[in-house]
């Protein structure tokens, strides 16, 4: 154990450190201290006898008639210290493997929407397979995005396959990291032999297993239902990425104080911890929260509120204590629409993640607090997302950078823009945009006066309109489906009524900033 939260992970060396915190070092010492109160006080209360079971194994007091388990700190002190310091994401393509922490944060969709915003309709209905599959496509194209976080259910699942109609066209449209929740055991099998399919055989699929499962095991405040941590428990037992989130909401299942949050929920994340690597030692886990305090108004769940952010920045200190990856929901909003709302809910909580040290950011394409996926919204939070790694580059100071050679060559009232070095610069040093409109009036009203949802849906369009080059090869697709008999579809096409895109004079104008 770290015994002070400067003393993290050698891993993030050559990453800026934190440039904000919201807690000092006494503090996040005294938020340990009370987490560990809370768990030998007052306790969990666990719903699944087999983790009743094993607790007890392990020196936790049981008491079976409440189900309620209290942890000695020894105990917990003792398990959360098996915790590695890294979790990897695995791709089906190995190029597209990533662990954290590394320098730059990780940036993941966020997930499990149960409707979308129809890109040509423009109406919200529910969502489908294949849907899933279009967005897998897009993620596969978009620069920003590291991990297919599996963004909206499919109600056009065949009956028994509910989870295996999401993951199935996930991964035949998307060679990056696929994560997202199952809901017993049944469907885990089902998502592992899809899996090992794909992989070849079992064998091979567990040495670079490139599904990971998330699930939710704790409901605030301090109780662990059956059925997530039933599958907790499956994945560590057998060594498949997973890793839990907690989600608890200030003033309803948190105290309404931003501390009074912090310490239920890291006391919640410390049981869950115990619990993996009870399990199994050396389970890898991420300190992965969705903080959010609800609208005392009306009650409303507000993850687009700034409380979202300033959480998350305490959430990574204590994920640093504890020398484990941190990460969290950060870029959501609760905007219905792809507005001014939208963009700075989804921009300014995880720029003050970032700048805090965070290493994994759930963030892109959800809108109306989780519950529908907007296709033009992806491609914006993809902009977003390369925004957030700029800024995490920070100025990349070195003596070469300080370009001394290069200003007395220049000298007094010459101009930089001509200098082999501005020009051998011009795609590192800034980020080009390419939907953030930076043209004059003139010729913004020459090129059409679109707004930036237009413009995105335009780059949506053009993916969705090309051949995926990260699709599974048919004849892989053929042995999967030959096993998974009446599965959905899974392929990638583009919307009824989407043709490709003309090019227009602001696509060309892109294209030529970008060197295409």
């Amino acid at each position: 154990m770290p015994s002070s939260p400067h003393e993290t992970s050698s891993l993030r060396k050559g990453r800026l450190p934190g440039q904000i915190s919201v807690i000092t070092d006494e503090q996040v010492l005294r938020v340990h201290e009370a987490s560990l109160d809370i768990l030998s006080e007052t306790g969990v209360l666990v719903r699944n006898e087999k983790a009743r079971r094993r607790f007890s194994e392990h020196d936790c007091s049981v008491d079976e008639v409440s189900e309620i388990v209290r942890f000695p700190s020894d105990v917990v002190e003792h398990f959360r210290k098996l915790s590695p310091p890294t979790f990897t994401l695995h791709g089906r393509d190995p190029t597209f493997d990533l662990t954290i922490p590394r320098r730059l944060p990780a940036i993941t969709t966020a997930s499990s929407a149960p409707d979308i915003v129809d890109p040509v309709s423009g109406k919200t209905r529910r969502s489908t397979s294949d849907d899933i599959a279009r967005i897998a496509h897009m993620v596969n194209e978009l620069d920003g995005i590291d991990v297919f976080s599996i963004s909206v259910l499919a109600d056009d699942a065949p009956e028994d396959q509910f989870s295996l109609s999401r993951f199935y066209p996930a991964l035949k449209n998307c060679l990056k990291p696929c994560r997202t929740s199952v809901i017993d055991q049944r469907e885990a099998e089902q998502v592992l032999k899809l899996g090992a399919l794909i992989a070849g055989s079992e064998e091979a699929f567990l040495e670079r297993p490139f599904i990971t499962f998330g699930h939710c095991p704790i409901v605030s405040p301090l109780t662990m239902d059956f059925d997530s941590t039933e599958m907790l428990m499956y994945f560590a037992e057998r060594g498949i990425p997973n890793y839990a989130t907690i989600a608890p909401i200030g003033g309803l299942s948190t105290p309404h104080t931003l501390p009074g949050m912090l310490v239920l929920m890291n006391a919640e994340w410390l049981a869950m911890a115990t619990l993996a690597q009870m399990s199994k030692p050396g389970t890898p886990l991420i300190h992965n929260f969705l903080p959010v305090f609800a609208d005392m108004r009306d009650g409303a769940f507000a993850p687009g509120g700034i409380e979202t952010g300033i959480m998350a920045a305490a959430s990574v200190r204590m994920g640093q204590f504890y020398n484990v990856p941190c990460g969290g929901y950060l870029g959501l909003t609760n905007s219905k629409v792809s507005d001014a709302q939208a963009g700075f809910e989804k921009a300014v909580s995880p720029l003050m993640g970032m700048l805090a040290g965070v290493d994994y950011i759930v963030m892109g394409g959800l809108m109306d607090s989780l519950m529908s996926f907007d296709y033009g919204q992806l491609v914006i939070d993809n902009e977003i997302a390369l925004m957030i790694k700029r800024a995490a580059r920070g100025l990349e100071f070195s003596e070469e950078a300080l370009s001394l050679d290069e200003i007395r060559t220049t000298g007094p009232g010459g101009m930089f823009v001509g200098s082999p070095e501005t020009y051998a610069r011009m795609k590192t040093t800034t980020l080009l945009p390419e939907l953030a409109d930076r043209v004059s009036r003139a010729a913004w009203l020459e090129m059409g006066a679109t707004d930036i949802h237009a413009r995105a849906l335009h780059k949506a369009r053009e993916i969705l309109t090309q051949p995926n080059t990260g699709a599974l090869d048919p004849e892989t697709d053929a042995c999967v489906r030959a096993v998974l008999s009446g599965m959905v579809s899974g392929d990638s096409m583009a919307p009824p009524g989407w043709s490709a895109p003309k090019h227009t004079e602001r696509s060309r104008r892109r294209n030529r900033r970008r060197g295409n």
